[in-house]
């Protein structure tokens, strides 16, 4: 067994496909965590704010997280449709482009990007925060920390969804628990104390009134609440992830998240205000969570006060793993529209998209050092682009059910317009309350992504016009010659090229396409292969090239042509072996890592396990000689 086997898992056939999808089971700490562990951090977030308020600030933590948690289920019954108008995955992008337009799509797609690269660092950090606030003396070594935790979750993605699902299903579900159990025990206690509750260890006294109740105040306290609802748009992004009864299984996985979000947020802010549990100041002496402080008042400081703390800060530290879930199919999403590079398109040796999960790992990793893996410096960046997100999904089923008119359109179209409204309302109110803070620098981040977008596609939509091909192989003109060995994606420009290229070298030339998908593009191949180079051959009174297509159970291109490749030059111990390699060469530098370099990974391979009788030549077909 290799490194990358021990490290990343075995590669996986195509046709196991269907083994490698979840359930709801797996599926709620799949793409639940984030949106459960902001229980930890969502009330305290509003409470931090109140602070100035003293005691009085208490009493408005509860009709403060009503209204979140009425938005929360209105967001909820909005992405329950979203999941079955759109089964194919990709969320508040897909909706709002096909009904809004390609401007609104992509501005939902930078906005859920930058949502999710900002929730694998907040996340990060928010549990090494809380574990540095545990043990005071691991406070030099927070980015280190946050570093570690961010190499172990992106291993853990690039090991397959399933076995993701698995790790963190114990965790995730021992914080829900152990959650749930100090709500209804608190609540009993309530219930039986006759008005007389007293906190089984003493609180902290909560600091003197030191501001005047405002409007602004309170609407700053919501926007900061509604970090909680960061992360519900998960399960529309990865519906496909689900085994059948696809959408059946993805909403009854989002039913769940959200109840269980909902009750969490409910219970936490009751026994806050019951109990007058004030926030307290995070770096200063004496801080301590909320959380804390109330498993502390239910239970006193006990083995249950320990393993609850435990998971929060385990759960707080692994919340990253929705981002890692979402941001890579969400890229394949837009790749597939030639917005992103092609590689994000491609899955791994684990079925995988791996460039999605290493980018968003490079970008996070980036986050945490810039910012010192500090989660109250990244708090004011968060939520603008989730609920900038949430308004564009809304807004687009309105306009699905409007040209989709079917049985209950209009009640389906209300329940997403209220959706739009009201989280349109909370983006302004968010963004206003946390502009200077720091969330210019999101709306910063936003539409420089859309220009990068826009750059993506026209480089594409450039090669594709000088690509595209209508022009027969010249057979008439080509001399003959050793075996040539071509291999070739699809029928291109670049590949016509190399063809009469190889055909100059060689009478007997031989073409190879891989096929990771069954059937998925030889047939079109074979009939491109027709009429663009046979027919034009047999014309000409010369033998056409062959065409052999390769399968690959493991998605793998390089290694199936050299093994045809090293088996030829077998059969022919007499004979030497041209293998002609296509290569688009691009106009200018960077645009190098908007295709892949698979020729050149030939090339080196076939000198690194070849012979004296196999020889390689490039045949380039250079973009800026055409423009």
């Amino acid at each position: 067994m290799n490194i990358l086997d021990l490290v990343v898992g075995k590669p996986i056939k195509t046709s196991d496909e269907r083994a490698e999808q979840i359930g709801p089971v797996q599926g709620i700490p799949i793409f639940g965590l984030d949106g459960l562990s902001s229980a930890a951090y969502g009330p305290e977030a509003a409470l931090s704010l109140l602070i100035p308020l003293g005691l009085l600030g208490v009493r408005y933590i509860v009709p403060i997280s009503a209204a979140i948690i009425t938005l929360l289920v209105i967001v909820y019954f909005s992405y329950r449709q979203t999941i079955a108008a759109y089964p194919s995955g990709g969320g508040s992008y897909t909706v709002a482009r096909f009904n809004l337009g390609a401007p609104a799509g992509l501005l939902a797609a930078a906005a859920l990007l930058a949502d999710y690269i900002l929730t694998a660092a907040v996340g990060i950090s928010a549990g090494v925060g809380a574990l540095v606030s545990a043990v005071p003396s691991l406070l030099p070594h927070m980015v280190s920390l946050c570093v570690g935790i961010l190499i172990v979750i992106t291993i853990l993605n690039l090991r397959g969804v399933r076995e993701a699902g698995t790790v963190f299903a114990v965790p995730t579900y021992l914080f829900v628990g152990a959650l749930l159990i100090t709500i209804v025990t608190g609540v009993l206690r309530v219930l039986l104390s006759g008005g007389h509750l007293t906190p089984a260890v003493p609180l902290p006294f909560p600091p003197p009134m030191t501001e005047a109740v405002s409007y602004w105040l309170l609407l700053k306290v919501f926007a900061s609440g509604c970090t909680a609802l960061t992360g519900v748009e998960a399960v529309s992004n990865g519906v496909k992830a689900f085994r059948e009864p696809t959408v059946k299984n993805a909403q009854r996985t989002l039913t769940v998240i959200i109840f269980l979000l909902a009750v969490l947020l409910a219970g936490i802010s009751y026994l806050v205000k019951i109990y007058g549990i004030a926030a307290t100041h995070p770096g200063q002496p004496g801080y301590q969570s909320v959380l804390s402080m109330l498993t502390a008042a239910v239970f006193g400081k006990g083995v249950f006060y320990y393993l609850t703390i435990g998971t929060i800060l385990v759960v707080l530290s692994l919340s990253a793993n929705t981002a890692f879930a979402d941001f890579p199919r969400l890229c394949r999403a837009i790749a597939q529209n030639n917005y992103l590079p092609h590689v994000f398109v491609y899955r791994g040796r684990r079925l995988v998209y791996t460039y999605g999960i290493v980018v968003l790992a490079v970008l996070c990793g980036g986050l945490l050092v810039l910012f010192g893996g500090v989660t109250d410096r990244l708090i004011p960046l968060y939520a603008v682009g989730a609920f900038l997100a949430f308004t564009l999904s809304q807004a687009g089923m309105v306009m699905h059910w409007r040209k989709n008119r079917g049985p209950h359109w209009l009640k389906s179209a209300l329940v997403n317009g209220l959706g739009a409204l009201v989280t349109g309302i909370t983006t302004v109110v968010v963004l206003v309350a946390k502009f200077v803070e720091g969330a210019w620098i999101t709306l910063l981040f936003i539409p420089l992504t859309i220009v990068f977008f826009a750059l993506v596609r026209r480089h594409y939509h450039s090669v594709k016009l000088l690509t595209t091909c209508k022009v027969p192989v010249d057979a008439a003109g080509l001399s003959q010659h050793p075996i040539a060995v071509i291999a070739i994606d699809r029928w291109s420009a670049v590949t016509r090229q190399g063809i009469e290229f190889a055909a100059r070298l060689s009478p007997e030339v031989i073409s190879l396409h891989v096929e990771p998908n069954e059937h998925e593009h030889s047939d079109l191949l074979q009939d491109d292969w027709e009429h663009y180079v046979e027919q034009p051959f047999r014309s000409a009174g010369k033998e056409p090239p062959q065409l052999h297509v390769l399968p690959s159970p493991y998605r793998f291109v390089i290694i199936p042509v050299v093994q045809f490749i090293l088996e030829l030059s077998k059969r022919n111990p007499a004979r030497s072996i041209v293998v002609v390699i296509p290569e688009l060469v691009e106009d200018r530098w960077y645009e190098y890592f908007l295709h892949d370099q698979r020729g050149r990974l030939l090339e080196w391979v076939l000198l690194a396990r070849g012979n004296e009788r196999i020889f390689t030549v490039s045949a380039p077909w250079y973009i800026g000689k055409r423009t």
